[in-house]
């Protein structure tokens, strides 16, 4: 996982100190309805029928141990109980009175995470690949990428108030596991011929009511220019977006109404930028940055290829009778079976897997977790997964 540095930390603590004077106005009533409504949603709450709701951010989808220990604090002394995992791998609390959301963004803040650019038409929470990293058809690891993403799209001057929400995918793998063409631009690693590292990047996908299949704008950017690129989609996106009405103003309405013609914009501002504009080359990432950041990835201490365990316990649960006389399987192997063949993922490395935790339940809705399930899964992060958990874009949780 990414490891805050000081900055990091003084950053989101000072964001918590802010937004807790801005709170306390308005409750106060110093600060009216109207101007407190954008620094919420700078941080996460929305204002619903019965109860603020707060939106956290799990950036692509990795989290701590400790983390998810903090949430469930949080779910048991502030809320009901449970968060929600949604589909783009962050945290939802739904029943937070307004008045202590202070206090819980403080507490979020004392474990590195918080709600920034988790509302709002902005650049939102970068998504991937839950096993990115460890992934057996991995091409290129995309996490140092999208943590060099999410640092450029927070706060950045210029898009904090797009036409509409902005969302961005990255996968590094041969089969798409993070959705890339549902999503306003999707961002494939890949190497051409000479092996150099690139992204094929797609445009103008979503869900909604309007479900649209992002197209491809550009076949391969080096992975230098790939924030210049972002840049130039983002900067005529934010010039011809639609305002008027929101209902069309996502990009995907953008791209299947002017088509060509915005490819051509963009590729035509990508140019501008890198010949004229002065933050052009400032935008270009340096390989000691790229390496700073990517050294938070490096595989855990101790974590060694096993190949003599490549194959123990992926067919017969160990010690069943059956598998001692050779008789067929039983109801409970049967099952073991089914959650091997769902539940546990080829890995990189021999002799490791990686597994699926469902959260799922009967009469409870997809991504509902209680405290005490994140508090098992994070023991269980703990003793197998060097306490570190993701989220994945069905809502479960993976070690």
């Amino acid at each position: 996982m990414y490891r805050y540095t000081d900055f990091d930390r003084r950053f989101i603590q000072a964001r918590a100190a802010q937004f807790r004077n801005q709170l306390e106005r308005h409750l106060a009533g110093t600060l009216g309805e109207d101007e407190f409504r954008p620094l919420r949603l700078q941080n996460g709450w929305y204002v619903q029928r019965h109860a603020p709701m707060l939106r956290v951010a799990v950036p692509y989808g990795a989290i701590s141990s400790a983390q998810l220990r903090q949430l469930a604090l949080i779910a048991e002394q502030f809320d009901r109980g449970f968060g929600h995992f949604t589909t783009r791998q962050n945290l939802q609390f739904n029943w937070i009175p307004l008045a202590r959301a202070a206090d819980v963004m403080d507490l979020l803040a004392a474990v590195d995470l918080h709600g920034i650019q988790t509302s709002g038409n902005c650049i939102r929470n970068i998504t991937s690949d839950a096993r990115a990293g460890v992934a057996h058809d991995e091409v290129v690891d995309p996490r140092p990428y999208c943590e060099i993403l999410r640092q450029w799209s927070t706060l950045h001057p210029e898009f904090a108030f797009l036409p509409r929400k902005f969302k961005i995918a990255v996968s590094g793998a041969r089969e798409d596991r993070a959705a890339l063409a549902w999503h306003d631009i999707g961002l494939e690693l890949r190497r051409n011929e000479q092996g150099e590292v690139g992204f094929r990047v797609l445009v103008g996908g979503g869900m909604g009511r309007t479900p649209i299949i992002a197209s491809e704008i550009n076949p391969f950017v080096p992975w230098q220019q790939i924030l210049v690129y972002l840049e130039a989609v983002v900067r005529v996106y934010n010039r011809f977006g639609r305002r008027d009405n929101a209902y069309k103003a996502r990009i995907k309405i953008l791209v299947k109404a002017e088509g060509q013609a915005f490819f051509d914009a963009v590729n035509a501002e990508f140019a501008a930028i890198l010949q004229q504009d002065v933050d052009g080359q400032e935008q270009l990432i340096p390989q000691a940055e790229f390496d700073r950041v990517a050294a938070s990835f490096t595989r855990p201490e101790g974590v060694q290829p096993r190949p003599e365990l490549e194959h123990t316990g992926l067919t017969r649960s160990a010690g069943s009778p059956s598998q001692a006389t050779g008789a067929a399987p039983d109801a409970h192997e049967r099952a073991y079976a089914r959650w091997l063949q769902r539940n546990v993922h080829p890995h990189q490395l021999p002799g490791w897997r990686s597994v699926t935790l469902s959260v799922k339940r009967a009469a409870q809705a997809p991504g509902d977790v209680t405290a005490a399930q994140m508090r098992s899964a994070a023991e269980m992060a703990e003793r197998y997964s060097c306490s570190e958990l993701r989220v994945t874009h069905d809502q479960n949780l993976l070690l």
